[in-house]
């Protein structure tokens, strides 16, 4: 037997044991959905570690493993400057927002993030959820599609399928767990993906960097094989260059201010004290797996210098370093990193659907039904994109992560602050920082004719001082109309 026939034995066995577990979780939770609130948000009951860890692993699964390993493999210690971003939207979601998210939607029993954002809308409220509905199915289909995109890398190289098989595989292993349960299966099942993924970034990371002679045989090799720039933490760049640049990769943390699916998270901590708690849980995962994944990919650089795929890195450093079956567990965790953050979606999805669209007024009772038909086409959907459109990871995931943002961060960050912008205001900044987002996407990908893929991304983003606009700018109108156009009485 060949360590490639062990491997893909291997990632068989571990994901079938590993389905088996999920099933089991969502057989046992779905006793406990007996109305709305219990599918979409667990019966608000979520503990500290079931909250921090779920919410950990739905914002960081495969882009982090592969593309953030991969964006620091090519562009070297510079592009670590995106971590700070990131971590620092964990702070402002948890500290910030989570206080008057978790009381106000409990207290007035709302289900979705488009319910808090249409409060005190007044005769808005319906077509501000209705809007709000439309763009989270419409750009998670997106989102979806880049985790799909992941799974394929994975069966690709191991099981020797075609593309278009190894999406449909990944896909239907997703949408039969995601079938099974509501909200409360999606987080325990999380959290062990999260607990899993936190290991492997300790693990391979620590094998790699002691497999390339250390932090001073890294150096050394990377000294000697590398630019000048590659070690440099401003990449070369002069001050202003890099202020921008630096700018640009941290700003992709302001996409997690307007997620719905990690919002949830803060709607169904059980009380303060969870949420606290939580944040600290999410905030370790958070500082691990990025470090873990930095190291992972500036080891890896000095192991096999000429990787052609910075995305597939994890995978061969995993087959290079560990033995088959150890190499087929860590590419099951992949799978897993994927899992974490499409169940998510598909949940989020499902009730902008069910609850924003209204869908679950035309079968009283039936919303159950309507979600997991829901979840059904979105997955069909979102295999057509990553079959008819192939891109890289990171260029998906960006695009769906800076247009929710724009579009429904600004409307919380204001209304948490305490300023009650009017429903026509609310409405307009959410059209307004979607359609800026599209427009600084299209207009980026029309004039940076690169290829696609990583080395397309990046190309792009040292289209410096452009790329920051992509992601900050889109805010600026939203916050412009909330600001100036709200109710005369506001709480300070």
């Amino acid at each position: 037997m060949t360590d490639l026939d062990a491997t893909a034995i291997a990632v068989l066995v571990t994901l079938v044991v590993y389905k088996l577990a999920l099933i089991a979780i969502g057989l046992a939770a779905a006793q406990f959905n007996r109305n709305q609130a219990d599918f979409f948000l667990g019966g608000r009951n979520l503990g500290p570690w079931v909250s921090g860890l779920s919410y950990a692993a739905s914002t960081s699964s495969a882009w982090v493993l592969l593309g953030y390993t991969g964006f620091v493999y090519v562009a070297g210690v510079s592009a670590i400057w995106m971590a700070p971003g990131i971590l620092g939207a964990y702070w402002v979601v948890w500290m910030v927002f989570g206080p008057r998210v978790r009381a106000e939607t409990a207290e007035q029993g709302h289900v979705t993030a488009s319910d808090f954002m249409a409060a005190r809308a007044g005769c808005w409220a319906p077509g501000i959820r209705m809007t709000a509905g439309v763009l989270v199915l419409f750009t998670f289909v997106f989102y979806i599609a880049a985790q799909f995109g992941a799974a394929a890398i994975a069966f690709e190289s191991q099981f020797t399928l075609v593309r278009w098989e190894s999406v449909a595989l990944g896909a239907g292993v997703i949408l039969i767990y995601a079938l099974l349960g509501g909200f409360r299966a999606v987080s325990l099942t999380d959290t062990l993906q999260g607990g899993i993924m936190a290991l492997i970034a300790l693990a391979l990371p620590l094998g790699a960097l002691m497999a390339a002679g250390g932090p001073a045989g890294v150096y050394e090799t990377l000294s000697q094989t590398m630019p000048d720039s590659y070690l440099d933490p401003m990449g070369g760049r002069g001050l202003l260059v890099f202020l921008g640049f630096a700018t640009g990769i941290a700003s992709i943390g302001l996409g997690a201010l307007g997620q719905p699916h990690l919002l949830s998270r803060l709607m169904a901590v059980r009380d303060e004290a969870a949420r606290r708690r939580g944040f600290a849980v999410a905030m370790s995962w958070g500082v691990i797996v990025h470090v873990g994944m930095a190291v992972l990919a500036l080891s890896g650089r000095a192991l096999i210098p000429d990787a052609s795929d910075g995305e597939a890195l994890f995978y061969a450093v995993a087959a290079n370093l560990l033995p088959a079956i150890l190499a087929g567990v860590v590419i099951a965790a992949v799978l897993s990193a994927v899992m974490s953050t499409v169940d998510s979606l598909l949940i989020a999805a499902s009730a902008a659907a069910a609850h924003d669209l209204g869908l679950a007024r035309v079968l009283p009772g039936r919303e159950v039904l309507i979600s997991r038909i829901v979840m059904a086409s979105i997955c069909a959907l979102a295999v057509a994109l990553t079959l008819t459109l192939p891109a890289a990871i990171f260029d998906r995931v960006l695009f769906s992560w800076s247009a929710l943002g724009a579009a429904f961060g600004p409307v919380i960050l204001v209304r948490v602050l305490g300023l009650e912008p009017r429903g026509g205001a609310i409405l307009a900044a959410i059209a307004a920082g979607f359609l800026m987002t599209v427009l600084f996407y299209a207009y980026g990908q029309l004039e940076w004719a690169e290829p696609s893929g990583l080395n397309g991304f990046l190309a792009r983003l040292a289209g410096i001082p452009g790329d920051p606009f992509e992601r900050i700018f889109p805010w600026v109108a939203p916050l412009f109309l909330l600001i100036c156009f709200r109710h005369s009485r506001t709480r300070l």
